[in-house]
């Protein structure tokens, strides 16, 4: 993979809805060395959502076009047509300012820059205390059509059997128990 200046990242995963992005938020707030990696991905922005900060949303043929160039650390198909990925071009950015890549991604995406980065990398998998509390907190977005929910609380059912693959599972049971441990796991890795 050839990616110059590499540093140290930090890798948070978990299903849709089990709070790591509220977590990855928390930690970026506390002046620790991390910076956000803005994933890449094929679909519209949602309501609110800015390109460049949330996402890179580039549209499926261009995200296609990235592949066919290598521009991707890694990327994956999470739904048809549905696409999501890591550019290179976003990790070499935030090394050369001297920083830590936290990464907010899937769970098969998350598994996948654990393996490439091993050592550099701090993999935690985000658990929610329950499969019924995860379904609640989807439908309390108001964001998802009820086919949606469904796909994502059949993809959940398998993410969560992963789990153990992390180097660390966080259960989001109180938000700012987790956000709490969550900097302190973090925070130990960053002084290894």
């Amino acid at each position: 993979m050839s990616l110059k200046n590499k540093g140290k990242c930090v890798i948070f995963s978990a299903p849709s809805g089990a709070g790591k992005t509220t977590i990855v938020h928390h930690l970026l707030k506390q002046n620790i060395g991390l910076e956000f990696s803005v994933s890449a991905c094929s679909r519209e922005p949602r309501p609110g959502e800015t390109d460049g900060r949330d996402y890179h949303f580039l549209g499926i043929d261009k995200f296609k076009e990235n592949i066919a160039n290598n521009e991707f650390v890694e990327w994956e198909e999470v739904y048809t047509n549905n696409f999501y990925g890591t550019l290179k071009a976003e990790m070499e950015r935030i090394w050369s300012e001297g920083k830590v890549v936290v990464f907010d991604v899937d769970v098969i995406g998350g598994l996948n820059l654990k393996k490439q980065f091993q050592d550099d990398a701090f993999a935690l998998f985000v658990q929610p205390p329950s499969y019924e509390e995860l379904e609640k907190r989807l439908r309390g977005r108001s964001t998802e059509t009820e086919e949606k929910i469904n796909q994502r609380m059949e993809k959940a059912r398998k993410e969560l059997a992963f789990a153990s693959e992390f180097d660390t599972v966080l259960i989001n049971d109180n938000l700012e128990e987790a956000c709490n441990k969550a900097k302190s796991l973090v925070t130990d890795f960053l002084t290894q």
